[in-house]
């Protein structure tokens, strides 16, 4: 019996390639789970007061770790169960907030993608990754490297 939802292997990630994830809406209980869980307190995020009364930002914004970690949820969930094996580097920027109650989806492009020459049977694929807002405001971009499974005998 087939199994759906495994990841994308090396061969189907060639350099250009580009895609996109599904939306997700990011809560105020994302929020608060992702300020408890890591112990990130700063008040920025856990004061509404100092939100409404001292703030720059109006609106609850989002930690912008807790915004790359979903962009690498929904990549996981569509591309790597069973073949992405490491991830090595990268590179994040952060270009706009987010708030809570706002939508993203992460658009993807392959912008290397080489057979590894210590691994057989493994790739090195480096993407730009562009976590993108519902009204098309880019949020943050990272460009991952990680090493993908190669398709069986593929690679050596």
């Amino acid at each position: 019996m087939e199994t759906i939802g495994l990841g994308l292997y090396f061969e189907d990630l060639p350099l250009g390639r580009q895609f996109r994830t599904v939306g997700r809406t990011i809560t105020e209980a994302d929020i608060t789970n992702f300020c408890n869980c890591t112990g990130n307190t700063e008040v920025l995020f856990t004061n509404l007061e100092f939100l409404k009364h001292e703030s720059d930002i109006k609106g609850r914004p989002v930690p912008a770790p807790l915004t790359y970690c979903i962009a690498e949820g929904l990549l996981v969930q569509a591309t790597m169960q069973h073949t992405g094996f490491a991830f090595l580097h990268m590179e994040l920027d952060i270009e706009n907030p987010l708030m809570a109650g706002e939508t993203v989806y992460v658009e993807v492009e392959v912008i290397e993608a080489r057979l590894s020459k210590s691994r057989a049977g493994r790739g090195l694929v480096r993407t730009r990754n562009r976590v993108v807002k519902h009204d098309g405001t880019v949020v943050l971009v990272y460009t991952p490297l990680r090493m993908i499974k190669c398709r069986e005998g593929a690679g050596r």
